[in-house]
């Protein structure tokens, strides 16, 4: 996939234009900015708007980006979390000049508290975190606030051991702050679990409060990222500097991203995961990088879409079909066309006269209609075909009707064959006149390959997501849909995470190859493009193909309507209607797809 280093320079110049004269104190080839993820999860599309803004910034002052894993909960972290976010950052483009983690500073911190204490400006506390909760939101100083430093030390040393886990390390700022955050905040806590990377040498940690601005000064870091949600801990982040003697750090704040019917937070995508409620991090319907990305998301599209967004510090409820809509811009040059039928009530069209056999006659069609850069392709011809149901379901004989990169037929007899219909029509190779006709999508019968058309719906039926509410009462019970089909022979040839378009459906990834020959499987994802309708209705599980040719009874009933309506107002009636007048590329009727 395309990195940022190879998008058009100027457009990146032209983007870059919003974040001038934004940064204070910003010099050319000075500024240091920082990405500090925790390994406690997948990257997700928040965390690639923060690190693009950090390297953006960092290419536009010819500066250094540093990324720095936050790993000051052992509890939560993994080195499985460490290597994706990794791989995550190189697949989005995204270079660092150097790679740190907090853990590099753990002796540096302790030493750094334990003179925080002598110096009476920190205390232990063993007040119960939901009493201590209660105390700081009324102001209510800790019965242990005026312990003498020689006492403090006493319990500093059994924590560190694992001697005095019901104790943590508070800073003495104020408790009558308006600010609630400066209410003697936890710098230090006990944790006797494991650290991926130092194993059991610590039995205390400190919180990203406290060791976020003093590895970001000791680092080097001149410009602090973060957003705004975190407004109030700014007033912490600098009394934390000032405490421990050390340079400032200017602070910059941008709007968090939210996105209708997703959840961002790494604790409730954990949930997900561990219930099996998803495929895991990488699910379509999870805003994962690894998840977006296997659902057909492009890389140059996130980089347009946070470039777009702009150091902005106004939050709103994104909608996906803007990112999907971008996204369709991206992939539609360039994705190869073919054809894919559902073998639901899948029916038989046979032409009875013609040229045509059993045995298949290849002709080349082009593989894109409008990029003759992509060649052409082998199109099989024979005698007998087979066609969607929900389009021979609308035919009639006698009805002139348009195979797709082919000709006009005349259906001469339609009747029952198992679920789906058996149609007889002469083919009329020599008729031009496609203009009024019904366009219809076709295979010939040998050597089709099977595939899987997976298609995804949000996992939320909320837009508006607050964390702490109970997501067993808003997930949607159906939002993954498989659409079994046969589709062209050259689809074998496809690999994982190929783009097409099925014509007529959409766009679509390859997720999942399986088998050989004959015996062969491809899974494909559907690629919103953020104006269509899917496919299926989720909602329902039933195969809506309807919803792309269009319900005849419907038209013809707004037809009838339409004509009354102008008669009564003593027009002439508007001229019949064209249907399907031209083939379409992508299904017609539209709709926001959010995800």
């Amino acid at each position: 996939m395309e990195s940022v280093a190879q998008l058009d320079e100027a457009y990146l110049q032209q983007q870059y234009a919003k974040y001038q004269n934004v940064l204070k104190g910003a010099k050319k080839g000075e500024v240091v900015t920082r990405f500090p993820p925790e390994p406690s999860g997948y990257l997700h599309i928040g965390h690639v708007k923060a690190s693009m803004i950090n390297y953006h910034y960092s290419r536009i002052y010819e500066g250094k980006m540093i990324v720095r894993f936050d790993d000051t909960n052992p509890a939560k972290e993994k080195d499985e979390f460490v290597q994706s976010i990794l791989e995550d950052l190189k697949a989005l483009g995204v270079t660092y000049t150097k790679l740190t983690h907090t853990s590099d500073y753990f002796d540096t911190l302790l030493e750094m508290m334990t003179n925080l204490i002598k110096e009476g400006k920190c205390y232990c506390d063993n007040t119960p975190a939901d009493q201590m909760k209660i105390n700081r939101d009324k102001g209510i100083p800790s019965a242990t606030r005026d312990n003498t430093p020689e006492k403090n030390l006493a319990i500093w040393e059994k924590m560190q051991v694992g001697e005095a886990p019901e104790y943590c390390v508070r800073g003495k700022a104020n408790m009558e702050a308006l600010n609630k955050c400066m209410r003697d905040p936890v710098l230090y806590r006990c944790k006797d679990e494991p650290h991926h990377r130092t194993g059991t040498k610590y039995k205390v940690y400190p919180t990203y409060d406290f060791a976020c601005p003093i590895v970001d000064s000791m680092e080097g870091i001149t410009h602090t990222m973060r957003t705004n949600e975190y407004s109030d801990r700014i007033e912490q982040y600098n009394w934390v500097i000032k405490m421990t003697g050390l340079r400032p750090v200017t602070i910059y704040e941008f709007s968090r991203l939210n996105f209708v019917r997703t959840c961002l937070s790494k604790r409730k995508l954990q949930w997900f995961v561990d219930t099996g409620k998803v495929e895991g991090w990488n699910d379509p319907r999870f805003p994962t990088v690894r998840g977006i990305l296997r659902r057909g998301l492009q890389i140059p599209t996130l980089v347009e879409f946070m470039l777009e967004q702009g150091p902005s510090k106004n939050t709103n409820l994104q909608q996906w079909d803007k990112l999907w809509a971008l996204n369709q811009k991206h992939i539609d040059p360039i994705a190869p066309r073919y054809t894919a039928i559902s073998t639901k009530k899948i029916c038989t069209l046979v032409l009875v006269d013609g040229p045509y056999t059993s045995e298949p006659q290849a002709f080349d069609v082009p593989v894109h209609p409008k990029n003759t850069a992509l060649g052409t392709r082998a199109l099989n011809r024979t005698n007998e075909l087979y066609i969607e149901f929900e389009d021979a379901n609308t035919l009639q004989v006698g009805e002139k009707v348009t195979l797709m990169k082919w000709g006009n037929v005349v259906i001469s007899s339609i009747e029952p064959q198992g679920d789906g219909l058996l149609l007889k029509a002469n083919l009329k190779e020599d008729d031009k006149d496609f203009k009024t006709t019904k366009k219809v999508n076709w295979l010939a019968k040998p050597n089709l390959v099977k595939v899987n058309l997976v298609e995804y719906d949000h996992l939320l039926t909320v837009d508006k997501v607050d964390e702490n509410m109970d997501f067993e009462t808003v997930i949607n019970p159906n939002s993954k849909f498989i659409t079994e089909a046969l589709a062209d022979p050259l689809v074998k040839n496809l690999t994982k995470s190929s783009v097409i378009q099925f014509e007529r459906r959409g766009y679509y990834i390859v997720d999942h190859i399986e088998g050989e020959g004959d015996n062969q499987v491809l899974d494909l994802i559907y690629v919103p493009d953020g104006k269509t309708k899917t496919m299926s209705n989720l909602s329902t599980q039933v195969d809506v193909a309807k919803n792309i040719l269009g319900d005849a009874k419907d038209k013809d009933a707004k037809k009838e309507k339409k004509e009354k309506k102008e008669k009564k107002k003593g027009e002439k009636p508007a001229a019949p209607e064209n249907a399907e007048a031209k083939p379409a590329e992508t299904k017609p009727e539209e709709a926001k797809e959010q995800n």
